[in-house]
């Protein structure tokens, strides 16, 4: 298993992707980091005839929380491509019959991919983490605000938010297992987690019949994941997008980790006796 793992991360890091696609998140994460943490600073919102700012509406720790994960989006959405192009690209360029010519156990092979998999969003992961601690705390800083108030809540936030990367990659390569062809794997993909889940999401949650499944969902369980709401009530939490009644933030890991492995398990299935000569 090692020498597949190796032998993953090589084919990972021995081509410009190694080196653009942190590039990449790292310059996402600093400007989608930066434009959200200037509105949560310094937006002003109509109230009773009023304004007042946005920063004023929640607590300290849940606005630091918002301003350093602001771009999470952008950064899970990179690290499924990510996942997807483990396994698709083995599809695209026709590699998958060397593969497992040398590793003709198909299991094994996977879970090889899954690994090495693993330590590469990592490395994607901490140049988001990086691009939102400098972009964040900038912005905080900008606004004679404290750029760590919990020094403890802030490294678990930023823990989280790496776990977070590394469940949507898995996820990521749940698809590229399931759906063989590469480009439509990316365009399912993308479009499914950028724009019709989180407004099916959204949507749902005027429904009062299903509103709490909306706590299931990929990016209602990411948010829950990261713990973003923490301290916050109920009022502010939903006013801030997140659900009523949000899940612990090991169940909303969990709930990722659930989508990724249904996906890969029924992936697997479905081509586990399929010709890929």
């Amino acid at each position: 298993m090692t020498a597949l793992v190796r032998s993953e991360l090589i084919k990972a890091f021995s081509t410009r992707t190694a080196w653009a696609m942190p590039l990449a998140m790292f310059l996402v994460t600093a400007l989608f980091t930066a434009i959200g943490g200037f509105f949560l600073v310094y937006a002003e919102l109509p109230v009773a005839g009023t304004t007042i700012r946005a920063r004023d509406t929640m607590d300290e720790a849940v606005l630091v929380r918002m301003v350093y994960t602001g771009a999470v989006q952008m950064g899970y959405l990179l690290t499924l491509v990510l996942g997807i192009l483990a396994m698709g690209s083995e599809y695209r360029h026709r590699t998958l019959t060397a593969t497992l010519q040398a590793v003709p156990r198909r299991g094994r092979m996977i879970v090889g991919k899954v690994l090495g998999l693993v330590v590469v969003v990592l490395v994607n992961g901490l140049a988001h983490v990086a691009a939102a601690l400098l972009a964040g705390g900038a912005v905080l800083l900008s606004a004679d605000l404290s750029v760590a108030p919990d020094p403890g809540d802030l490294v678990l936030t930023m823990l989280r938010l790496l776990l977070v990367l590394v469940l949507w990659g898995l996820i990521g390569f749940g698809l590229g297992v399931l759906i063989p062809n590469q480009v439509v794997a990316l365009f399912v993909g993308v479009a499914f987690a950028f724009i019709v889940e989180p407004l099916l999401g959204f949507g749902i949650t005027f429904w009062d019949a299903v509103a709490d499944a909306a706590r299931f969902f990929p990016s209602q369980a990411t948010m829950s994941t990261l713990n973003i709401f923490d301290g916050a009530d109920a009022a502010t939490t939903q006013a801030l997008g997140g659900a009523e009644n949000p899940l612990a933030w090991w169940a909303g890991a969990l709930v990722l980790l659930a989508y990724a492995a249904v996906m890969t398990a029924v992936g697997w299935l479905l081509t586990a006796r399929r010709d890929v000569a």
